[in-house]
């Protein structure tokens, strides 16, 4: 065997543990949705089922904190996008020798362990009255998040030519209709791709939100705290859904691509 076939196959081979190790796990979660047992378990199985949706449908409890989670989410979204937007466009006009300062302290919530930004923003906001809830969990949240917004901000930003917001302003352009006009646009795929990174570490988040959501909870707290009391597949039917429809929007989203594509290759032939 050559080295390239020798290459070509450790490479294949790779790739298929990869996603066996990325969606086997998600196979058996959504296996076991449909098993008769009271666990959420594939083995032994009892029988098949789908019984454990209406569970899900009756668990009022489940419901209300996916709410308070997508409600979270959004509030982070408002919070962390553009305070990250303004921390990438005011590091990317530094040039003093204090910008490796600003970029340490803006990023340093993200080496900070979530417990610790739990605990110290419960602590900090009961000095005004401030006790935990959805609010604060907003709070806590967007303080870390917000450094993965600018770094993928600042990510795009170091590709922008220059030149083209200089020619603008020299044409007559505000800086507002500069900004509107080309960066932001420029900006806009950065952007997206931040606020969907946003919202899934928010939705996610379990460490910092334990600490600063009260007396409210949120999905991740509501799922933990069940896993003392027992857990039953009708977690696996609500986590079958979600996959469900983040696959749903994936796919929607890559026919819009091909269609825009195609789009600009026939107005490219014309």
């Amino acid at each position: 065997m050559s080295s390239q076939r020798l290459l070509a196959f450790g490479l294949r081979f790779y790739i298929t543990v990869f996603f066996l190790y990325l969606f086997l796990p998600l196979m058996v979660m959504a296996a076991a949705t449909f098993n008769d047992s009271r666990f959420p378990t594939i083995t032994p199985w009892d029988g098949t089922t789908l019984r454990w949706f209406g569970e899900l449908a009756a668990d009022g409890g489940m419901w209300q904190a996916l709410s308070n989670s997508l409600l979270v989410a959004a509030g982070v979204l408002c919070l962390a996008v553009p305070i990250g937007i303004a921390c990438a466009l005011f590091l990317n006009t530094v040039s003093s020798r204090g910008k490796p300062f600003i970029y340490a302290l803006i990023l340093s919530p993200l080496l900070t362990p979530g417990v610790i930004i739990g605990i110290s923003t419960l602590i900090f906001w009961r000095q005004f009255g401030v006790s935990g809830g959805i609010f604060l969990t907003v709070l806590g949240q967007a303080t870390f998040i917000a450094a993965y917004v600018m770094l993928m901000v600042m990510a795009r930003l170091q590709r922008f030519d220059r030149t083209m917001e200089r020619a603008a302003l020299d044409l007559g352009a505000s800086q507002w209709q500069m900004f509107r006009r080309i960066l932001l646009p420029y900006l806009k795929p950065a952007i997206l791709s931040a606020a969907v990174i946003a919202f899934l570490q928010s939705f996610e988040n379990y460490n910092t939100t334990l600490f600063v959501v009260g007396y409210d909870t949120t999905l991740t707290v509501y799922i933990a705290s069940k896993v003392r009391t027992g857990l039953t597949p009708a977690v696996n039917a609500l986590g079958l859904i979600l996959i469900l429809i983040t696959v749903a929007l994936a796919i929607a989203y890559e026919v819009k691509r091909r269609r825009e594509q195609a789009a600009l290759a026939r107005l490219a032939r014309v």
